[in-house]
């Protein structure tokens, strides 16, 4: 296994909880609540230039199932977090606003109150310049995610801390897309 592989495994296994998965047991009811809490954002760079796709869908178990798909960005490590408002204005994408974050909560898995509700793990971006990983967030709602104002996710152009006050020193933001209804 590649250096980088073992990497995104080892990342992805220490930072995303065990979640059951639905083993399909043909109830429609959950069939059509799972359908109706699936929302989508389509992903924009700073000039309007498609790069990606996420997907958010509440599960069974409680947890968000959020499913990120890149497609023309450079190789690197880049922060991704949820953004408390979703407008997505570039080419600075400062329209989002802040993390989204609940009342007392800190940014980053290191902090000792935090981590922010919309904090996900860095992107670890291969030479291919595409990359699909699948995160579950416990405690994220779709209700959350759909509030008034809505919610966008961003793609930072930096790596995440994990530690720095208010938003992991990750930089600018450089790929920006608002979650919406399916």
């Amino acid at each position: 296994m590649s250096r980088l592989a073992s990497t995104i495994l080892v990342t992805l296994l220490a930072a995303t909880p065990v979640v059951a998965q639905d083993a399909g047991h043909g109830d429609g009811d959950h069939d059509m609540q799972h359908a109706a809490s699936t929302m989508i954002a389509d992903l924009s760079n700073g000039e309007g230039d498609p790069r990606g796709q996420v997907t958010a869908a509440s599960t069974p178990s409680g947890y968000m199932h959020i499913k990120i798909q890149l497609q023309d960005v450079p190789e690197g490590i880049y922060g991704a977090h949820l953004h408390e408002t979703g407008l997505c204005e570039g080419p600075d994408f400062k329209s989002a606003g802040g993390h989204l974050a609940r009342e007392g909560e800190e940014h980053g898995i290191l902090s000792q109150n935090g981590p922010h509700i919309g904090d996900l793990p860095n992107i670890h971006v291969p030479a291919s310049n595409a990359i699909t990983v699948e995160y579950f967030v416990p405690e994220l709602s779709t209700d959350l995610v759909m509030d008034d104002d809505g919610t966008a996710f961003m793609l930072h152009a930096q790596a995440d801390d994990l530690v720095s006050q208010p938003s992991g020193d990750a930089g600018d933001r450089m790929i920006c897309g608002v979650l919406i209804s399916q």
